[in-house]
């Protein structure tokens, strides 16, 4: 039974995760326009990942428990390309991707590094979500944020805590998971809150 109920949380966050963002990418797409997206955020969350799929690697976890990582990056990267692309100049994206690749190499020089920075990684995780919900409070406006993006994104947190429970069982990435659940689900609550006002004030 163990088993089974792993097996599902493991393949269903993969199959959650391979189409993640994709709903937030054609949005922007499809408005060419990306109010309504926080650059900060996105910065936050692609670091906040890469941390958290180096300390992964380093300490040889399941790869089943992290697979989604790789994914949800190169989506990431892809949302940034084009929130540059949407306001005027792609190139600016260069150093942004140029930190990251080289934080992966950094992260793992010395065992202290990558301890500090997976207790880091839920404070920058945390801060990326406050950095959305701050830019929605701001323009109380959801724009072309996505909420099912958003909703998906507290279902691959709550199967993830499912998952760390039974195997790995660190508590640090235990109260990660836990920590952005809620802060996601804020977030979801928080978009659908403006479209809402947005669509009675039409």
């Amino acid at each position: 039974m163990e088993v089974a109920l792993l097996g599902l949380c493991n393949w269903s966050t993969l199959g959650v995760c391979a189409a993640l963002k994709l709903p937030q990418i054609s949005a922007v797409l499809a408005a060419r326009s990306a109010r309504g997206l926080s650059l900060p955020s996105l910065l936050l969350e692609l670091a906040g990942f890469l941390v958290f799929l180096r300390y992964q690697c380093y300490y040889g976890y399941p790869p089943l428990t992290y697979l989604e990582y790789p994914i949800l990056i190169a989506q990431d990267v892809i949302l940034l390309l084009c929130i540059f692309h949407f306001n005027g100049n792609v190139k600016q994206a260069t150093p942004y991707i140029a930190v990251l690749v080289s934080s992966w190499f950094v992260l793992a020089l010395q065992k202290w590094i990558i301890d500090l920075a997976m207790n880091l990684c839920t404070f920058i995780s945390a801060a990326s979500k406050f950095a959305q919900l701050q830019c929605l409070w701001k323009t109380r406006d959801s724009g072309t944020v996505s909420a099912l993006t958003w909703s998906l994104s507290s279902y691959t947190c709550a199967t993830r805590i499912i998952t760390t429970l039974m195997t790995t069982n660190d508590f640090t990435i235990l109260t990660r998971f836990v920590i952005m659940l809620a802060l996601n689900i804020w977030v979801t609550v928080t978009v659908l809150r403006y479209r809402k006002t947005a669509i009675k004030a039409e």
